[in-house]
């Protein structure tokens, strides 16, 4: 049995290097060596690899002691193996236990042989049937298509061809340090064998932003290193398919990267000379099958003149724009807002307000509102509003998505917001973004994600996708110490937070009196004789119609609470407002009330006697009024240990009992002041320390701070 040395470069990968190596222990092939060369890693995955050195026998580690490269690493590896062959493989990846063998058992006489690659999210296979027959193809004229990804992944190679034929990485780039090897390995050999069965998990790591793969770091780099690679790979090759696969990628990587970036002028002036050389070796015949409009781009590009590109390229993204904007409604109002609105001067003046995607008039946006139009009528206020409201001061009311709403976006000065907006919305440089977010966070958010469990959401998307969304506040809002330091990790937020508490928060300490409190019931009309609790449960990620409309489904039984509690209490049903179920609740009439559409929640606190709640945020902004708590958390480890995470432990320091059925809830209610006195001292540490800031003045040192 032949020695296969498997060549891993680790550089920061502590969180996947277990996965990858124990993948490699359960092969069936079993005469391996295990090349680890630590590339100048974080002492977290240095101890890692230290580990893993000292429990499994085959394992051959080497200390880079600064950054070398993939390149470099790989190049290392080859030096110092030993086995007959060389198998590449990143330190994030992992195999199915029967991958080796089946490359080793039908290389045969080939020099090298390939498997099939597949990306995924998770951190192990799923099961991979071996039934006994290989389906193996071999590559000739089409051999160049194996390439994928510009990666030397899941091929098996024998040592002495790449010493006969002098292969090595690129030691110059970061990325496409692969295609300088694998492609000469390609143009030296007749043919090649895939092996299906032969399987590769190329993962898809779940933080691009802060832990990112070398294939998710920015594009604008990835093309530096490819016109590198692309330029010395043409001036030393000389086979026709060679250079057809090149061209592809060329341009492929132009329409679909470099014509991005190059609205920017200075990636432009940054790299046209590199592009200039690159566009003039590619093969005229390689350019016949694309567009019109990229072909006037390449024979620009091919006369060197950048002016001449530079007025070309602008003409070609504005037809592009319009093209996209043709698609729909809401892009054509996105092209105008693009190409023409934001080309008007700003209105120093004017305030663009919206909550919760324009649901309603309520949160944090509403209190700095209402402030601003007491205090600052200088100001003209503009809404966003699906429906029309009856706000007070009669502000400017457009619909969320409107043409109106596109043109006030871009002559307004100030945005105040306090969710995301959609993720394609460019924002000037002059404009002042608020973001005031909407809740003291127990749930993991954005960043801070593992893996995100929305339906048809990919968390490498959705992290990049919020991560753009975050760059673009100007300023953000912490309720409190604890919030300020989640925020910044999870919302990757650089700047200075306004720590001035909620603004939401401010009616809690403002209007916390009878007269308020009955004035909200009346509009409501509720019983004045009744106390009141409110049930405000969040939504489940896992729960859902289809994408973007989720489900709730009532756990609570109204009917046993009814006839244990109907006669001293009422109770308010409070739904997220993302859950998109409509709650029939008729059979309960005069007991169970649907408020889920009643803007202000803050309200609904100050005329609620007890709150049950799950794992949404509102039971920090409600212990502002330090009324009792309770926690139906039916599937607390569901929650907790699958679908989100928390940042706090509920066991051990929420104010209030965790129930998991309604009887234990019925009887909390009607034991409420022996659960006040069990959890009073919890209770007194969670306020202050959740609560010290809000004190009823957090709009206005929110103005004071961005308006003044």
């Amino acid at each position: 049995m032949e020695k296969i040395s498997v060549i891993i470069p680790v550089h920061n990968s502590e969180k996947y290097l277990g996965k990858c190596i124990e993948s490699l222990t359960k092969q069936t092939y079993k005469n391996l060596e295990i090349i680890l060369i630590n590339d100048a890693s974080n002492q977290k995955c240095k101890e890692i690899l230290e580990e893993l050195n000292a429990e499994v026998d085959n394992i051959r580690l080497f200390h880079f002691s600064s950054r070398k490269g993939v390149g470099a690493a790989r190049n290392f590896g080859i030096d110092k193996s030993s086995g007959k062959y060389i198998y590449f493989l990143d330190s994030d990846d992992y195999l199915p236990k029967q991958t080796l063998e089946l490359l080793v058992t039908n290389m045969k006489h080939h020099d090298i042989i390939r498997g099939r690659m597949y990306s995924t999210h998770f951190s192990s296979s799923f099961a991979i049937v071996f039934n006994g027959v290989n389906n193996i193809k071999i590559y000739r004229e089409n051999k160049y298509n194996l390439i994928k990804n510009n990666s030397a992944q899941n091929f098996l190679i024998k040592k002495d061809f790449i010493e006969k034929h002098h292969l090595t990485f690129s030691e110059d780039v970061e990325t496409y340090s692969d295609l300088s090897f694998i492609l000469p390995a390609l143009r030296e050999t007749m043919e090649i064998p895939y092996v299906r069965e032969a399987i590769y998990f190329r993962r898809k790591r779940n933080d691009p932003i802060l832990n990112p793969s070398l294939s998710q770091n920015k594009d604008i780099d990835h093309i530096g290193n490819f016109l590198y690679i692309y330029n010395l790979l043409k001036d030393s090759n000389d086979d026709i398919l060679a250079n057809e696969f090149l061209d592809e990628q060329f341009l492929n990587l132009y329409r679909k990267k470099i014509i991005t970036f190059f609205k920017d002028g200075k990636y432009v002036d940054k790299y046209f000379v590199r592009l200039s050389q690159a566009s003039k070796k590619i093969e005229s015949r390689n350019v016949r099958e694309y567009d019109f409009v990229l072909k006037r781009e390449i024979k620009s590009l091919r006369k060197g003149n950048k002016r001449g590109y530079k007025r070309i390229n602008r003409q070609h993204h504005f037809l592009r724009d319009m093209r996209a904007g043709f698609k729909s409604k809401e892009a054509f109002y996105n092209f105008l807002y693009k190409r023409f609105f934001t080309k008007l001067k700003k209105k120093q003046s004017y305030v663009f307000f919206e909550s919760f995607q324009g649901k309603s008039f309520s949160d944090s946006p509403k209190a700095i509102y209402e402030y601003m139009r007491k205090h600052h009528p200088e100001y003209t206020f503009i809404w966003s509003i699906n429906e029309p409201h009856d706000i007070p001061g009669n502000p400017k009311q457009v619909n969320r998505l409107s043409l109106k709403y596109f043109y006030y976006l871009a002559r307004a000065k100030y945005w105040v917001i306090n969710a995301r907006m959609p993720n394609y919305l460019e924002k000037s440089e002059d404009t002042v973004y608020l973001q005031t977010w909407h809740g003291t966070p127990l749930k993991r958010l954005a960043g801070d994600m593992d893996d995100v469990h929305m339906p048809g959401t990919n968390t490498e998307r959705y992290k990049q996708n919020f991560y753009q969304e975050t760059q673009k506040w100007d300023y953000l809002i912490s309720p409190n110490a604890y919030s300020s330091a989640i925020f910044k990790s999870a919302f990757w937020f650089e700047k200075p937070m306004l720590e001035v508490g909620y603004p939401r928060n401010d009616v809690l300490y403002t209007k916390n009196n009878e007269g308020e409190q009955k004035a909200i019931k009346q509009a409501l009309s509720l019983p004045l004789d009744k106390k009141v609790i409110l049930y405000a449960p969040t939504w489940r990620d896992d729960e859902f119609y289809e994408k973007g409309k989720y489900k709730f489904e009532l756990q609570l039984d109204l009917r046993k609470m009814r006839a244990e509690l109907g006669d001293e209490y009422i109770i308010l049903l409070r739904m997220h407002y993302v859950v998109a179920s409509q709650l029939d609740i008729s059979e309960f009439e005069g007991f169970a009330f649907d408020v889920s559409n009643y803007d202000d929640v803050s309200e609904l606190y100050l005329i609620s006697d007890i709150l049950i709640t799950d794992y949404s945020s509102v039971f920090f902004d409600y212990a502002n009024l330090k009324r009792p708590i309770l926690f139906y958390t039916y599937d607390l480890e569901k929650y907790r240990d699958t679908l989100r995470g928390f940042y706090i432990d509920m066991e051990k320091e929420v104010p209030g009992p965790l129930l998991k059925y309604t009887n234990e809830v019925i009887d909390s209610i009607e034991n409420i002041d022996e659960v006040k006195e069990k959890y009073h001292e919890r209770y007194e540490e969670f306020y202050n320390r959740f609560c010290h800031w809000d004190d009823g003045n957090a709009a206005k040192k929110t103005v004071e701070k961005v308006f003044e």
